[in-house]
């Protein structure tokens, strides 16, 4: 079900990029957007572990350092027929963990030490069992794909808007008014849908790693832990820090309240509802 929205979710947005094409009237204009979009996307696509590894400082752990979670990340792995993924560390106090890298052959599973010292085995081996779902369905390649699609919208839209200004005096207004429509609405849906994409492969990591640990509890209880430690110790960071939530098992950062409205994770109870849900199936 979690793929299937995923599909449609894209779809959505494809076709949202082809009707504004339309509406602007020139292929070339369209074909510019998504370049550009293309560019900046694959750009991050590609160095993404690198980026959010210098950022948080974190530190590449040797096979000799905590060789049971090597133990255990190399377990699920083969169990997934996935090579082993490198494992770093980030010397934060919150529990925590994400993936990351391009593809399975440069993934990346981090995790906090905070993670390590709040969990017992069973909910660590949930929540890795999770970040190597998000390698096994290549959602850094989905991610980017909708981020794609949604940035090159808003490029269109930029450009129906000015194309609009500048022919004002050819124009009725109520082809203004459809260009300020556009302007706002269509990076707003976009990244609205954008976001969905992102609360839907949440949901199909942790389907898939529930499956893959067969104990959907495990990853309910973490679960429940790291978003308790997250809601009374949130960490403190700017926007540079809050645009990489995303990629944690929970949001580890207090979100205003408009940023709350625009969330990458789904709620947590309801993540939780789905597991015990599997549990019981």
């Amino acid at each position: 079900m979690a793929r299937l929205k995923t599909t449609i979710l894209l779809a959505l947005l494809t076709g949202m990029f082809l009707l504004v094409g339309y509406w602007l009237g020139g292929q070339q204009g369209a074909l510019t957007a998504l370049i550009l979009a293309v560019i900046m996307n694959v750009g991050s696509y590609w160095f993404s572990d690198r980026i959010v590894l210098a950022m948080y400082g974190a530190r590449e752990l040797p096979p000799s350092q905590e060789p049971w979670l090597h133990a255990i990340v190399r377990e699920l792995a083969q169990h997934d027929s996935l090579p082993m993924p490198r494992i770093y560390v980030l010397d934060l106090p919150v529990p925590n963990a994400f993936a990351t890298g391009r593809n399975e052959h440069h993934a990346v599973v981090a995790v906090t030490r905070g993670l390590l010292q709040a969990l017992d085995d069973r909910e660590i081996r949930a929540v890795l069992a999770h970040e190597l779902s998000h390698v096994k369905n290549r959602d850094m390649l989905v991610s980017t794909i909708a981020a794609t699609l949604a940035g090159a919208l808003s490029y269109l839209a930029q450009m129906a808007y000015f194309t609009g200004m500048r022919n004002q005096n050819d124009r009725s207004g109520g082809n203004a008014i459809e260009g300020l429509l556009l302007l706002i609405l269509s990076p707003l849906i976009a990244t609205l849908l954008h976001l969905a994409v992102s609360r839907s492969r949440e949901y199909l990591a942790d389907e898939c790693g529930a499956r893959l640990i067969r104990d959907p509890l495990a990853l309910a209880d973490a679960l429940r832990k790291i978003s308790s430690a997250s809601r009374t110790h949130p960490l403190l960071a700017g926007p540079r820090y809050e645009a990489s939530a995303h990629l944690f098992i929970v949001n580890p950062f207090k979100p205003s309240f408009f940023l709350s409205l625009f969330s990458t994770h789904p709620p947590i109870e309801e993540r939780i509802a789905r597991l015990e849900a599997m549990a019981k199936g």
